[in-house]
């Protein structure tokens, strides 16, 4: 069985900051790569980030810039800074990470729970 645990969400005013945290746990093998989605009401999930094991990176054109997506492939975690944030980044932030479980042996897409961001203007 594999868990994400999303933490960091919040409250914050526009032009703030904030740092999201996703964990893996489980019979983990591996994990490639590891992103964050977001979903605000109304609309459809989007890509806002994701990070290969290597350290590649790729972001929503939204966020290039203000939001940085790194991750510590000791722990399993993969972080979200959200710097300048603004109004329209307003959502449900979910880490999304394709992992190989040892159980499994091919790899398999796994969810958090979402966390909630809110903007204010």
């Amino acid at each position: 069985q594999v868990h994400l645990v999303e933490s960091g969400g919040g409250l914050v005013q526009a032009g703030g900051s904030l740092r999201l945290s996703c964990a893996a746990s489980g019979s983990i093998f591996s994990i490639n790569p590891m992103g964050w989605y977001r979903q605000a009401p109304g609309k459809q999930r989007e890509l806002v980030a994701t990070i290969t094991s290597g350290g590649s990176t790729n972001y929503a054109d939204s966020v290039k810039g203000r939001f940085t997506i790194s991750r510590d492939n000791a722990n399993n975690t993969v972080y979200l800074q959200m710097n300048s944030l603004k109004p329209e980044d307003t959502a449900v932030y979910y880490c999304n990470a394709r992992i190989v479980t040892v159980v499994a042996g091919f790899p398999l897409g796994y969810w958090g729970q979402g966390t909630q961001v809110t903007v204010s203007s």
